[in-house]
C-alpha cells in the first residue's frame, strides 16, 4: 500500500490559532477524509500529521506538506507570500504577517480545497 503523509504546520498559542488556519484546518480535514476513504480501495493510504508552532515560527504557519515537500512546490505557478494577519497579531501579541499563497493570480489566505486535492494528486500521481 502506498502512503501520503500531510504534514500541516500551525500556530497554536494555548490551543488557539488563527482564523486563516482555523480555516485551513477544517478544509482540509475533509479532504483528508473524504480522499482517505475513496483511494483506500486504491491502495492509497493517507497519514494526516499536525506540527504545532510557537510565535517565533510563524513564518512557517499554514503551511501543508505533501510526503514532505510543500503545496505551493507541487502546483505549477503556485508561489508562497504573506500579509498581516489581524487573528495572528491579537494571539502573538505584535505585528505579524502570515503565509499566503497564490495561484492563478488569486491570493489565498486559507488554503481551499482545490489546491489541497491538486497537490495530494500531484504528490501520488493518482487523479
Amino acid at each position: 500500500m502506498k502512503t501520503l503523509t500531510i504534514e500541516w504546520k500551525h500556530l497554536d498559542k494555548k490551543g488557539a490559532t488563527c482564523v486563516r488556519c482555523t480555516d485551513t484546518g477544517k478544509t482540509l480535514a475533509e479532504v483528508v477524509k473524504d480522499l482517505s476513504r475513496e483511494w483506500e480501495r486504491s491502495g492509497i493510504r493517507i497519514e494526516f500529521e499536525e506540527t504545532l508552532l510557537k510565535a517565533g515560527e510563524i513564518g512557517q504557519s499554514n503551511q501543508i506538506l505533501f510526503n514532505g515537500k510543500l503545496l505551493e512546490d507541487l502546483i505549477p505557478g503556485a508561489t508562497a507570500g504573506e500579509s498581516s494577519c489581524a487573528s495572528c497579531c491579537d494571539l502573538v501579541g505584535k505585528d505579524v504577517v502570515c503565509r499566503t499563497v497564490e495561484h492563478e493570480g488569486t491570493v489565498y489566505e486559507s488554503i481551499p480545497e482545490r489546491l489541497i486535492r491538486a497537490a495530494t494528486c500531484r504528490a501520488t500521481g493518482y487523479c
